[in-house]
C-alpha cells in the first residue's frame, strides 16, 4: 500500500521502519528534516508538507509528541498537522484513513473524526504502550477508537506494529484507554517509588526488598523495570516524565469535565507536578523518587 508517516521520533522512526519492513512504500514528512535520514536510506520518500503526504497515500499514520517546552499540545500538533495550512486533509483523498497514534485527549479525537467524516475521510485513534523497544520490535499495545470496518481494514498494518491489538469502541476510545494505561502505570511507579523509599528509611536494603517483593504478589513489571532505575540510582530517560506529566494533564482534565472522582490518581498528578517543579521533566518517571527524598530532607 501506498502509506504516509508523520512524526519520527523515539517511537515514530522505528514504527514507520517496520511499516516499510513489511513491503509498503512509504512517503514522509517530519519537523525536523534530520530524522528522515534513517527511512530515505530504506526506501522510503520525503515530503515538503503533510499535504504532500496525503497525496502519496491511502493510510496515513501520525505520532506526534509535544515539545519538550509545552504542556498538552500534542493534540493540537495532531490538530495543526491534519487541518492546519498545508495539512494532511490538503492532499488526502475520500475514503483515505488518517490513523493516529499520538497520545491526545479523547474529546480532540472525536472532532479530528468528525471534520474528516466530513471530508469523507476515516479516522482512527490508535495510541500505544509499550515504549520504543516495543516499538522496535512491533510488540507494541494498541488500543483503537473507530468504526469497528475502519478497523478491519487497518488491522493488517497495525499488526505490523503491535501483538496486543483491541479495537475499544467508536472514535476517542482508543485515547479513554490510553488514559487509563497510563493512570494504572504511572500509579505504580508512585507505589513502587514509596515502597523503596520507606525500606530505605526504615533501614532496610531497598536492593534487597525489591528482590523479596519480585517473588511474591507484589512483582510487577513496574517493579522490575522502573524500581530496578530506583535501586540503581539510573534516571536516565527511558520515557521522559514530561510526557506522563503531559498524559497525566490530559486524564485529570477529562476526568473533570466528566465529573468522575480519581482521589488516588489526584495525588500521583501532584507528584508529577512537584518533579516538574523540580526540573525533573527530562529525566525518567523512575525519578519520582526523588520527589519523596527532597520531601522528607525538607521535613528534617
Amino acid at each position: 500500500m501506498h502509506i504516509g508517516f508523520v512524526g519520527l521520533g523515539v517511537m515514530g522512526r522505528p514504527m514507520a521502519l517496520n511499516l516499510l519492513r513489511g513491503g509498503h512504500q512509504l512517503a514522509l514528512w517530519a519537523r525536523r528534516p534530520e530524522t528522515l535520514a534513517p527511512l530515505l536510506a530504506a526506501g522510503a520518500v520525503g515530503c515538503a508538507t503533510p499535504a504532500a503526504v496525503g497525496q502519496r497515500s491511502e493510510v496515513v499514520f501520525t505520532m506526534l509528541t509535544a515539545g519538550a517546552d509545552t504542556m498538552l499540545t500534542a493534540g493540537a500538533d495532531v490538530e495543526r498537522v491534519t487541518l492546519g495550512l498545508d495539512g494532511l486533509v490538503d492532499g488526502l483523498a475520500a475514503a483515505s484513513l488518517l490513523v493516529d497514534m499520538s497520545t491526545i485527549a479523547p474529546e480532540m479525537a472525536r472532532s479530528l473524526a468528525r471534520r474528516l467524516d466530513a471530508r469523507g475521510i476515516d479516522m482512527l485513534d490508535a495510541p500505544v504502550s509499550g515504549g520504543s523497544q516495543a516499538a522496535a520490535a512491533a510488540s507494541l499495545a494498541i488500543m483503537v477508537g473507530g468504526q469497528a470496518a475502519v478497523f478491519d481494514r487497518a488491522r493488517p498494518l497495525l499488526a505490523l506494529l503491535g501483538k496486543t491489538i483491541v479495537h475499544v469502541g467508536d472514535n476517542g476510545a482508543g485515547q479513554v484507554a490510553k488514559a487509563c494505561n497510563q493512570m494504572i502505570m504511572v500509579g505504580a511507579i508512585q507505589a513502587v517509588a514509596e515502597a523503596l523509599h520507606f525500606s530505605a528509611t526504615a533501614g532496610a536494603d531497598p536492593v534487597k526488598v525489591r528482590q523479596a517483593l519480585a517473588g511474591g504478589s507484589a512483582a510487577s513489571r513496574v517493579l522490575e523495570i522502573m524500581g530496578g532505575r530506583m535501586v540503581d540510582r539510573d534516571f536516565t530517560a527511558g520515557v521522559e516524565a514530561r510526557l506522563h506529566h503531559k498524559d497525566y494533564g490530559i486524564l485529570m482534565a477529562e476526568a473533570h469535565r466528566l465529573g468522575v472522582p480519581l482521589p488516588l490518581a489526584a495525588q500521583v498528578w501532584q507528584q508529577l507536578n512537584a518533579l516538574m517543579a523540580m526540573g525533573g521533566g527530562a529525566s525518567d518517571t523512575s525519578s519520582l523518587l526523588r520527589v519523596l527524598e527532597a520531601t522528607r530532607g525538607a521535613a528534617r
